[in-house]
């Protein structure tokens, strides 16, 4: 239990230090160099790089260890998001046939997520912008939408690839920073999925999914432009 704790702490510090910029892209990750700046056997360090990874955030190459990703592309960023507009438009699709009980939990997580917005906001006008450990926290509200419909899709697979999917997510921010920009709108246009949903138009609902996907990969692409 211990290891453990241990192995999510360090995997989420180092999540931060790559998002935040004190590990820069392009820099070289000495596993012995970290454990000894973290006061940690470099075992811990080892297994959380590892998961990392998975991320797209580092890399490894055979006898020259890991290294910190360079920014996606803007080409990388629109196919990553033209990828997850697919796989969940495919899910919706599916989950759909279960809205009786997709309804609620989509009410849920939208309530919840407007709640964060809300709390951020009530901090100052600056506060969607001012830090990697507030994206953070809207993050993992705005996933728990998207992840109800893929849950709902009952569809192993499809859970699967959204996982993968939703871990690249990070690159996003690596790429054009921390800040949270569309926030309202994000929630505004899943406001709309439910509204589609609650009415029982699933042709209505896979529209505006489709509009809220493409409002994010619009808005995507714009931060990375502007900071080319």
């Amino acid at each position: 239990m211990k290891r453990r704790v241990l192995h999510d702490e360090l995997q989420g510090l180092l999540l931060k230090m790559l998002l935040d910029g004190t590990i820069a892209p392009g820099q070289n990750l000495s596993i012995d160099g970290i454990a000894r700046d973290l006061d940690v056997s470099p075992t811990p360090v080892r297994e959380a790089l590892v998961h990392l990874e998975h991320t797209g955030l580092v890399a490894r190459s055979p006898l020259r260890g890991y290294k910190a990703s360079p920014p996606l592309t803007v080409e990388q960023i629109a196919q990553l998001i033209d990828a997850h507009r697919i796989v969940e438009l495919g899910a919706l699709g599916i989950a759909l046939k279960d809205r009786e009980s997709l309804l609620p939990e989509l009410l849920e997580s939208h309530e919840h997520q407007t709640g964060v917005v809300d709390a951020l906001d009530s901090e100052g006008e600056d506060a969607l912008h001012s830090g990697i450990d507030s994206y953070r926290e809207y993050l993992a509200a705005d996933w728990a939408f998207h992840l109800s419909i893929m849950r709902h899709s009952h569809n192993h697979y499809l859970i699967e690839m959204a996982a993968s999917l939703d871990s690249h997510v990070h690159r996003l921010r690596q790429t054009f920073g921390h800040g949270i920009t569309d926030a309202r709108d994000a929630c505004a246009e899943q406001g709309r999925i439910l509204a589609a949903i609650e009415l029982g138009d699933a042709r209505a609902a896979i529209k505006a999914m489709s509009t809220h996907l493409k409002g994010v990969r619009t808005r995507s692409l714009a931060d990375a432009r502007r900071s080319d």
